[in-house]
């Protein structure tokens, strides 16, 4: 589930939240003073909680970046750390590499894992349809499927070119027609965090329990309850 859809949960939440709350304070108001006292309480924890909750969708609003995402800069970044390794046909290593050597040791440095050989990493990700459309870290596979460099912005590409050559970043000389296919395996940029990373926190949150044990409304709690595990598990309403 997106953002924007959890943003449009949240108000289902948070008004029935005031209807608990305006449901209490009367309760608080006609019964005894124990029972006010415990309604009382349970009136505060439900605006303990919906602010807890408004906290929450601050912590996603977009401008945030998902935690240990890798993006296109990175891919970049960490290809540029081989730049002058010698080119070793089979080789995997900053002691010697090859083109698709090159890129899976870059993605695996990053965590993520690609097939050894051109054949394979040219189906990885998803496809690009042109290279006026690629981005930083994206896969051009050219020469019939043989090579593979990555792109690294601003017209230039990263690659181990052949024997008695070494790891370099090029001006890129290939059109549209050269290339196999282009491949994005990360994203240019970090994602916005998504709902399950910034709500999952709070579908324990003591307010929803005291909602239960102080209201006597304890179908509408369990109702809350699981209105907000749907949103934690990132699943719909």
């Amino acid at each position: 589930m997106t953002i924007t859809d959890a943003i449009g949960r949240i108000s289902q939440i948070q008004a029935t939240l005031v209807q608990l709350e305006t449901g209490m304070r009367a309760t608080a108001s006609s019964g005894s003073s124990s029972t006010a006292a415990g309604s009382a309480t349970s009136a505060t924890s439900a605006t303990d909680f919906a602010s807890a909750l408004s906290g929450a969708l601050g912590a996603t609003d977009g401008s945030s970046t998902g935690a240990g995402a890798v993006t296109g800069a990175d891919v970049v970044a960490d290809a540029k750390k081989y730049l002058g390794v010698p080119y070793v046909f089979g080789g995997t290593s900053a002691s010697g590499l090859d083109c698709s050597g090159l890129v899976q040791r870059v993605y695996k440095d990053l965590g993520i894992d690609v097939p050894r050989l051109v054949s394979g990493q040219s189906t990885v990700g998803t496809e690009v349809p042109s290279l006026a459309e690629a981005q930083p870290g994206d896969l051009i596979v050219t020469n019939g499927g043989e090579h593979i460099v990555i792109y690294a912005g601003d017209g230039k590409v990263i690659h181990a070119p052949s024997e008695g050559r070494n790891v370099s970043l090029v001006d890129n000389w290939m059109k549209d027609s050269d290339i196999v296919t282009i491949r994005r395996v990360v994203p240019q940029a970090a994602p916005a965090a998504s709902s399950a990373t910034g709500l999952s926190g709070l579908a324990g949150l003591s307010g929803l329990s005291g909602l239960s044990s102080a209201s006597g409304s304890s179908a509408q709690a369990d109702m809350l309850r699981s209105l907000f595990a749907s949103l934690a598990q990132g699943g719909s309403l």
